[in-house]
Formats: structure tokens, C-alpha cells, sequence
């Protein structure tokens, strides 16, 4: 009865997989961003409001949008004002969601909190503000801090060329204090982060150029150093960039997640272009490495852009107990489940295929498969055919629901999947076995945003209102 009284959040991951009284684990509502940029239709982004509750008479609908004022944001990835990193002040309240724009750069500050099941807009943080201030420009990843501020990632400089840095915004005013970095050493490029207060560390990612990869994906940017390489790792206390691990030429490391444990001084990060999945840790010496434990192999293909066709691994995470890795192969349309349980020797123990770029019937034949006997099934959910491949996965807290959205990036699911922006992306749900492993499609469930009222959308990111294992650090 006492988390009455204290901040947001839980008190510690394995609280939040359990639940309590007050705040149980079983969602009802989710939140999706849904992106219009690139699909021809001049309507701004929204933010979904979808109801997940099996027992609502409205389960699996969009049951509130709230559109942006502005045409062409492209919403990504979203984050709290609070989250369990603040659980020990009572003061604090997780009521508002920063959306940032990873085109326009413009910040959205939306109101979670009067009304959970209907928000609505609270601030807008113009991108002139984050140009003028920081230098920065496109901003990816948002995380609050312990200490109530919000810091959220960028992938380059206003002009569009790469740079690594990070926007502190006021916790409570959400003004844009300056850049959370210090020092002159900046990573050439950035993207995604984690933070682990207890070794004194932050680990961002990189992307690649803003200016190059914003049009789509050219090939021809390979081999020039456009796409990034390189875990990046600073000091937390004095917000210096102090060392870069290399995780190999055009690997393209995207989602970065430590273990839950705040104890934890190891984590995973997921290499998009290499397809290879790296664990990173630290050594006795206290600096920090990476090897690789997990590499998915390029299928030999016909009918498709290059005669090689890597799996493409753009969205990971981690059970709260710190017990199964799950990945997404948005190209080969599958999504995979590991036992972490030995994190040098991760075990395969789930995967279940989403749509993809080598189903049946399509236009890519596979010549050779190194771990495939045949092509997989189109998959069609309440009738539905699933246009697009697996990408943003998002875990109930008790790990037993996984779901799963189709749209990676506007620019790059045009050229990949041009049926998505005829079809509009889809929400999908699977069962988890929690015990032995395993994937299973909950055939119910079917969140169609080609059936929007504005014409079919590209939906992204799931969050909870009340938080979950890729938006909460525990310091």
C-alpha cells in the first residue's frame, strides 16, 4: 500500500512485472504515434490512442487522435516527463509524453494526464528553439532523468550532417535548457541511448548522415561512412565523451538497451545493416567493450535491391527479469525471442514470421537460405493480408503479450514496402510462453490504421501510460 505515496513508476523492474493493487500490469490503453510524412496524403502526424482491453467493447480500435498543428514532423520515438528513474519523489507525476520530431526537430509536449484516454497538446518546442540553443537538429530518443530533467538524443546538427548530441529540457516548464554534453569530442553521428547511473555511464548509437538517409536508402552510400559504427560511450557524472567501441563498418547499431538490473553492467545493441546483435560490457579494467553473440544471415535473393538481403535488425528489447531478448527482422519479417539467461550464449527459443520481404508469391526469390527450407506464408490477421515487415515490438510487463507495429520510417517504407503506404501499417499482438519460450499471433487482435478517417498511416511506437521496459531506467 505504500506506492501510493511514491513517484511514478515502480520501485524496482521485477515490481513492474508483478504489479500491485494500484498500479497492475495488464494494459489497456496504448499509444502510437502515426505518421502521414511520405504517403502523399497532406495530413498532419497524430498520436493514436488505441484500446488493447479484451473486455472493452472497443478493443483493438483507435479510440482518440490527437493530430500535431504542423504537416511533415514524422513522429518517431516517444518518452515520459517521469518515469521510474524519479519512483522516490512523490512530487513527481509520469501525465506528460515528449514526442520528438525526427524531421522537423520540433518537440511536442502532450498531456497524458487529465484525460489518459483522450490527450492532449500541452507545449510545442519550435525547432528554431533547438537549432539556436544546441546546434542540434533531429531528435530521436527521449528519456527523463532522476533528476527530473528530460534528455533526448539527436542524429545530427541543423544542416542535416551527423552529430551526436543531447537536448536537456526542464522537467517542468519543458524549456530547453542547452546541451547535456560537455567537452569538444562529439560522435560523428547519434541516435539511440541508455543510461546506467550506478557505473557512471551513457551509451548512445548511430544511425547515419540526417541528409543522407533522410530521402531513403541508397546503396551507394555504403563503404563512405554515412552509416554509423560505433557504440559511444560517456561519463555520466561530467557528461564527457570518453571512448568508442567499434561494432564494424556500416553496422548501423540502432536500439541500445543496459539489463534492467541498475545493478547491470552489460546490455545488447542491435546492428541494422550487419544484422548482427552485440553484447556490450565492462571489463575488469573498467572500460567498456562489445562482442558479437547473435548474427543473422543475409539470404541470396533475386528481384530485390542487392543479390544479398540481410535481416535488417531495426527494434530490440528486454524482458524486465532480464530473461528474453526479442528482435525484430524487418526485411526477412521475422521476430525472434532468445533466453538471455547466459547472456555470451543467447538461446533461440521463439520466432514467428510477420510479413517480410521474402513471403510467398512476392516479387523476391530466395536463391539461398542458410537457415530457411522454404519461403514463409503471407500472414493475414482477421482477413487482413500484413503489408510491411516487423518492427517496433513493445512487451506487457509481464511479459507475456508482445506487439508489434509494421512502419519503420516514412522515407525508407515507401521505397521497401510501397504496400504499407497503400495499406497502412498494422498493430499485431503475440503470446509469449514465458516458461519454455515461443511466439504465437493472437488472431483477434488486428489494429488496421489503413482505416484511418484521414486515409492509411504509418503507425509506430507503442507505449503504456504507465510505462514500460524500453521507455523506464532504474537508477
Amino acid at each position: 500500500g505504500k506506492c501510493g505515496v511514491c513517484g511514478p513508476g515502480f520501485a524496482s523492474p521485477l515490481d513492474a512485472m508483478k504489479g500491485n493493487v494500484l498500479k497492475g500490469p495488464r494494459e489497456e490503453i496504448v499509444y502510437v504515434p502515426c505518421i502521414y510524412r511520405n504517403t502523399g496524403r497532406k495530413k498532419p502526424d497524430f498520436l493514436a490512442t488505441v484500446d488493447v482491453n479484451p473486455k472493452s467493447p472497443h478493443y483493438c480500435q483507435v479510440i482518440h487522435r490527437l493530430p500535431m498543428p504542423n504537416v511533415g514532423d514524422e513522429l518517431h520515438h516517444s518518452g515520459w516527463n517521469t518515469c521510474s528513474s524519479c519512483f522516490g519523489d512523490s512530487s513527481k507525476k509520469r501525465n506528460r509524453l515528449i514526442l520528438p520530431s525526427l524531421i522537423s526537430s520540433r518537440i511536442y509536449v502532450v498531456d497524458v494526464g487529465t484525460d489518459p484516454r483522450a490527450p492532449r497538446l500541452f507545449k510545442v518546442v519550435n525547432s528554431e528553439d533547438v537549432f539556436w540553443k544546441c546546434n542540434l537538429g533531429y531528435p530521436h530518443t527521449s528519456h527523463c532523468l532522476g533528476s527530473g530533467e528530460i534528455m533526448i538524443s539527436t542524429l545530427g546538427d541543423p544542416a542535416g550532417n551527423g552529430k551526436g548530441g543531447f537536448i536537456l529540457l526542464d522537467g517542468e516548464t519543458f524549456e530547453i535548457k542547452g546541451n547535456w554534453e560537455k567537452g569538444d569530442k562529439i560522435p560523428p553521428m547519434g541516435y539511440d541511448f541508455w543510461y546506467q547511473p550506478r557505473h557512471n555511464v551513457l551509451i548512445s548509437t548511430e544511425w547515419g548522415i540526417p541528409k543522407c538517409l533522410g530521402y531513403g536508402f541508397d546503396p551507394n552510400d555504403l563503404k563512405k561512412g554515412r552509416y554509423g559504427r560505433r557504440l559511444n560511450v560517456w561519463d555520466w557524472s561530467t557528461h564527457t565523451y570518453v571512448q568508442a567501441i567499434d561494432v564494424g563498418e556500416d553496422a548501423a547499431p540502432l536500439e541500445i538497451r543496459f539489463l534492467h538490473s541498475p545493478s547491470a553492467a552489460e546490455g545488447f545493441v542491435g546492428c541494422t545493416i550487419s544484422s548482427a546483435i552485440h553484447r556490450f560490457y565492462k571489463t575488469e579494467q573498467g572500460h567498456w567493450a562489445a562482442e558479437k553473440v547473435i548474427q543473422v544471415p543475409s539470404k541470396k535473393v533475386e528481384g530485390w535491391l542487392l543479390p544479398d538481403m540481410p535481416g535488417f535488425i531495426t527494434d530490440i528489447l528486454i524482458s524486465l527479469d532480464d530473461r528474453f531478448l526479442y528482435f525484430s527482422n524487418w526485411l526477412h519479417g521475422d521476430i525472434r525471442q532468445y533466453d538471455i539467461s547466459n547472456t555470451r550464449q543467447p538461446k533461440l527459443v521463439g520466432q514467428v514470421f510477420v510479413g517480410g520481404s521474402i513471403t510467398k508469391g512476392g516479387p523476391v526469390t530466395v536463391c539461398r537460405d542458410e537457415e530457411l527450407q522454404r519461403q514463409p506464408d503471407p500472414v493475414f490477421i482477421r482477413g487482413k493480408r500484413v503489408s510491411g515487415g516487423p518492427q517496433m515490438i513493445q512487451l506487457s510487463l509481464d511479459g507475456k503479450r508482445l506487439y508489434v507495429t509494421t512502419s519503420l520510417y516514412s522515407a525508407w517504407d515507401r521505397q521497401f514496402y510501397p504496400d504499407l503506404i497503400k495499406d497502412g501499417s498494422v498493430m499485431l499482438q503475440l503470446a509469449v510462453d514465458t516458461e519454455r519460450g515461443g511466439l504465437a499471433f493472437n488472431p483477434s487482435f488486428l489494429v488496421d490504421f489503413g482505416q484511418e478517417p484521414d486515409g492509411p498511416c504509418l503507425a509506430h511506437e507503442i507505449r503504456y501510460p504507465g510505462g514500460d521496459c524500453t521507455s523506464d531506467i532504474w537508477v
